[in-house]
């Protein structure tokens, strides 16, 4: 099973930046014993939704071509924690990207508290002629997890877009 840790996105700028939220509640079975007394979302979580933050942004830059896989965390800093009632706020800036991969600074934040911080880096798999085609079920980009791009349409399925930042959704 694929867990998807960002529940949507409310900003996004095609190859420069990207926002999104989660909403951290006592349904999520982790959170029960994680800890007993004082629920809180787990660090590695947290690094997870800013890599498919990240990983999303980096995809989307290159349209979808390539497999985006994280290849290392090379720095990450923890200043806090989230707890149930919380929303999380993924922020991503593509500071690299190119043939074979990319980097991303960035950090998670309870309204203007600084959860984490840090740097991202991705690889793009390198898929050979004649070689079997990877199977993308098992990577970031799942039809599922491309969801929560849609989540910037009206209920008409119309798009909403912010009157000053354009909404690549919206195409």
């Amino acid at each position: 099973m694929r867990w998807i840790w960002i529940d949507r996105f409310v900003e996004f700028q095609s190859g420069s930046y990207a926002t999104a939220i989660k909403n951290v509640t006592m349904a999520e079975d982790h959170l029960h014993d994680h800890f007993p007394g004082f629920p809180v979302m787990p660090g590695s979580l947290i690094m997870e939704g800013l890599a498919q933050t990240g990983g999303i942004l980096l995809g989307e830059s290159k349209q979808f071509r390539h497999v985006v896989v994280l290849a290392k965390i090379p720095k990450m800093t923890f200043h806090s924690w989230a707890c149930p009632g919380d929303t999380l706020t993924y922020t991503a800036r593509l500071t690299n990207s190119g043939d074979e991969g990319g980097c991303v600074e960035c950090d998670a934040r309870v309204g203007q508290r600084l959860v984490a911080e840090g740097e991202i880096f991705f690889a793009h798999l390198a898929q050979k002629d004649g070689a079997p085609k990877i199977d993308q079920r098992n990577f970031v980009f799942t039809t599922r997890l491309l969801s929560v791009l849609d989540v910037g349409r009206a209920g008409d399925g119309s798009a909403r877009a912010s009157a000053d930042r354009p909404n690549p959704v919206a195409d």
